[in-house]
């Protein structure tokens, strides 16, 4: 398989942008995988890194980066006691591209030339733009088509300090690849598939999600309710 077509089944995974990380141990995975199983929800269940740089990542790990990068929340409207939205959300961080790439190219049996090439290509990517796997369902159908108009939902990433940015895109995949589902698991028949997009900085150049940021969510708001999944950030920095 040639690099631009690895690059097209990676989909908006391909473009990452940065550096690897220390190796995630066996026993941190599990234990990471463990506390996600306990903690789940829009919260921010893990404390992760923001910090590029290399990382020594095997394939098994990627279970375990998964889980730390993804959130899950639900809105409830408690007067009428119906579901208004059920959301997952992957932030398809430096550490967690890093991670895709690895297991990917194990799974696809791809040279290690072509392997690289898809690291490097994602890993620049994630420099210019913030990347989330999300899928979603709620009580109305039509309403959680984050790509048309008529969504019931505005979103939105936003730092500590209340700084929002909207997306710069939003696709809906509406068929996902058989590695979406092996990669992604909150997949299902039920729910809308979307990749969203932020730049990584705002109008006035200042970035949408700082080096030394301890959170950040992206915040599904609209009439209905409001969802916020967050990520919260270690502050040791290295």
């Amino acid at each position: 398989m040639s690099p631009a077509g690895v690059a097209r089944a990676f989909g908006a995974v391909s473009e990452l942008g940065a550096s690897p990380r220390p190796r995630l141990g066996a026993s941190f995975g599990v234990a990471l995988a463990l506390v996600s199983a306990l903690l789940g929800g829009g919260c921010g269940a893990h404390t992760i890194r923001l910090e590029t740089g290399p990382r020594a990542f095997t394939a098994d790990d990627y279970e375990a980066v998964y889980e730390g990068w993804t959130r899950a929340a639900d809105d409830f409207a408690w007067s009428r006691m119906d579901d208004v939205l059920h959301v997952t959300a992957t932030f398809e961080s430096w550490e967690f591209r890093w991670a895709y790439v690895v297991r990917y190219a194990r799974d696809h049996s791809l040279e290690d030339a072509t392997r690289d090439t898809m690291l490097r290509a994602s890993l620049a990517d994630s420099r210019e733009h913030h990347r989330f796997f999300v899928t979603l369902s709620g009580r109305e159908y039509r309403e959680q088509d984050l790509a048309s108009e008529r969504s019931a939902w505005r979103v939105l990433l936003v730092d500590e300090e209340g700084r929002q940015i909207s997306p710069s895109e939003i696709q809906r995949v509406r068929r996902p690849s058989a590695a979406d589902h092996v990669y992604f698991p909150s997949i299902s028949a039920h729910r809308h598939v979307f990749r969203i997009v932020f730049p990584s900085t705002h109008e006035d150049g200042a970035p949408t999600i700082p080096a030394d940021a301890r959170v950040v969510r992206l915040r599904f708001a609209g009439a209905r309710g409001q969802v916020d999944l967050e990520w919260r950030f270690d502050e040791g920095r290295e």
